[in-house]
């Protein structure tokens, strides 16, 4: 659902007011007495007239699930780790690679990849099997090798984090490395079904933990997730991968400066703000149209509510 914004309406006291910041303020309130009917009214709208004062994982707002989320992190892991599928991912990862006889074999097999990829952040390129043994056994010291040039920096980073092609299988192989993998299968495998309920939550995750590490526009684009995040935070159209790399840079430099994200107080508000935009966009709106939306987000806003 496309999100309007009320600066197209002149004459009105939120002149000044967006749609997706009225959105914010109200899952800010969601729980206190200041939530009115007609704030409650919009959030049932926005969630399929359910109740945004309803109790447990389903009925939080996208910022209370994040909350939470952050909260029982470590340990929601730690028994995420212990889980028969997850154990079993990793004892299957763990036989494959003291079993294979070299590297070649090791990166040939499934299990090693999937494992591997899932473990550092990367699980939506799990059946982009050719592209991943080229990055992982690049030159890193090449500037035109793979893992240098391509767009998406978090292969370089996968690559960097191994160096396949200098430490070879015996990498793989060392106990810390294993213990490591397990480590990041685990957050990873916790941080997809904090998705189930409220979707965004992984990326909200880890656009939070790799925030500070962005220092410029630049940075923003070439990491898929941060430039989810950044993007669906800012209401900047999909569309926009499709325009010149300038175009890019404008369209997401006019709306946000990048020194904040040292910021982590900004970088939590971000975050959130990203769920709410996320979930809204991805909201079934059966009842109501986006004008209708919009018709009740200027009201509440004229109200003072």
């Amino acid at each position: 659902m496309a999100v309007p914004d009320i600066q197209r309406f002149p004459g009105k006291t939120v002149a000044m007011t967006t749609f997706d910041t009225s959105i914010l303020s109200l899952y800010a309130n969601v729980g206190s007495p200041s939530l009115n009917a007609a704030d409650s009214a919009l959030l049932g709208i926005l969630y399929g007239n359910s109740s945004p004062n309803s109790t447990g994982t389903s009925g939080q707002s996208p910022v209370q699930a994040l909350l939470s989320a952050q909260k029982n992190e470590t340990t929601g892991v730690k028994l995420t780790a212990q889980q028969p599928d997850v154990k079993t991912a990793m004892a299957a990862f763990t036989k494959a690679v003291n079993g294979a006889s070299n590297l070649t074999a090791a990166l040939a097999n499934p299990v090693v990849l999937n494992v591997l990829l899932t473990a550092n952040g990367m699980a939506d390129q799990i059946g982009s099997t050719a592209l991943a043994v080229k990055v992982l056994t690049s030159n890193l010291n090449d500037p035109n090798s793979l893992a240098n040039v391509l767009t998406d920096t978090r292969w370089k980073t996968l690559a960097q984090t191994y160096n396949l092609s200098v430490n070879g299988l015996s990498i793989l192989q060392n106990p810390t490395t294993i213990s490591a993998i397990a480590q990041g299968y685990a957050q990873m495998t916790w941080e997809t079904n904090q998705d189930a309920s409220t979707p965004g939550i992984s990326a909200a995750l880890t656009f939070i933990q790799q925030a500070a590490s962005i220092t410029s526009i630049d940075g923003v684009l070439s990491n898929a997730t941060v430039r989810n995040v950044v993007t669906t935070a800012l209401g900047v159209p999909e569309q926009i991968a499709f325009q010149s790399l300038n175009a890019q840079e404008q369209a997401i430099s006019t709306r946000l400066n990048v020194k904040d994200l040292q910021d982590p107080t900004f970088v939590q508000n971000f975050a959130e703000r990203f769920l709410i935009m996320n979930n809204v966009n991805s909201s079934s709106l059966p009842s109501a149209s986006s004008t209708d939306i919009t018709a009740l987000a200027t009201e509440l806003a004229t109200a003072g509510g």
